[in-house]
């Protein structure tokens, strides 16, 4: 199970952050089945995996947090045996992965409350946090329209598109990316995920940027939402990640190179809010 969740990640098969993070974490259930002789040659198995697990994805702020923090914990409790070692992997997962799925619901309660009956929303790529914020104010009787990005290449938008459009109360239309400076005039707020925040930068996925600039031109405030814990103080360094060429084209580039990175960088001075289940910021 770790080797394919290594897969998985490396070649992005799930898309987001905070899903990647719960996966990882239930992946090290596993090796509460391996037989070791001493803690400390369980705890040296739990170390190796994890860092395979972060190693998998260096871009993924949480995965790289919520490792930490299990390995960290049963390290604390000291176990005296290794069954012991064991319950204590097993509690540090089950409150990870309680916390990573609580936080989301929270926040996006908290982002739901910034959806006005009748708005006209423009969204990007398909983070589950953001996608849980619209099923909230769905659930919560509000009507609305949603402009869902295409987010190439790895077309994210048309999941959006699909599960949106499956629901009753929202009217969905799905667009090139290239066409959200056309229709971002119409809309009344632009929510996105993001994968971390470090200092005073969002880090999501590719096109987050360009949207959000455009959005702070015509004046179209714009909403992050995601769990506390993609705040990233010290210790992790954002690495991006350049996936294949043949992402994009799948003929041979001849005479010239195909750049395909996975996130950018958007300031958080052209946000209007970041929302998380501890509370909205606003910038």
């Amino acid at each position: 199970m770790i080797d394919e969740t290594v897969r998985q990640i490396e070649e992005m098969e799930t898309q987001s952050s905070s899903i990647v993070a719960v996966k990882a974490a239930r992946a090290l259930q596993e090796l509460t089945d391996r037989e070791c002789h001493t803690v400390e040659d369980f705890v040296r198995l739990v170390e190796r995996n994890s860092s395979a697990l972060q190693r998998a994805n260096r871009s993924h702020a949480p995965l790289y947090t919520t490792q930490q923090r299990i390995v960290s914990d049963l390290k604390d409790a000291d176990p005296e045996s290794v069954e012991a070692a064991k319950t204590e992997l097993l509690a540090a997962i089950d409150e990870v992965v309680t916390e990573v799925e609580s936080s989301k619901e929270r926040a996006a309660e908290r982002a739901a409350t910034l959806i006005d009956d009748g708005d006209t929303l423009l969204v990007h790529e398909n983070s589950s946090t953001v996608m849980a914020t619209l099923t909230q104010a769905l659930d919560d009787g509000k009507a609305f329209d949603v402009y869902a990005t295409e987010s190439r290449p790895h077309f994210l938008g048309r999941r959006t598109a699909r599960q949106l459009g499956a629901r009753e109360g929202v009217d969905v239309t799905l667009i090139v990316d290239g066409a959200a400076g056309h229709y971002l005039p119409e809309c009344d707020r632009v929510f996105t995920g993001m994968n971390c925040l470090i200092e005073d930068t969002v880090y999501n996925r590719i096109g987050t940027y360009p949207i959000v600039a455009t959005a702070n031109d015509v004046g179209v405030p714009a909403t992050v939402v995601g769990s506390s814990s993609k705040f990233i103080g010290g210790g992790f360094t954002f690495t991006n990640s350049y996936r294949s060429a043949s992402e994009v084209m799948l003929e041979p580039a001849e005479g010239f190179e195909v750049a395909n990175p996975g996130y950018d960088a958007t300031p958080t001075r052209l946000l209007d809010t970041v929302v998380t289940e501890n509370g909205i910021l606003e910038f």
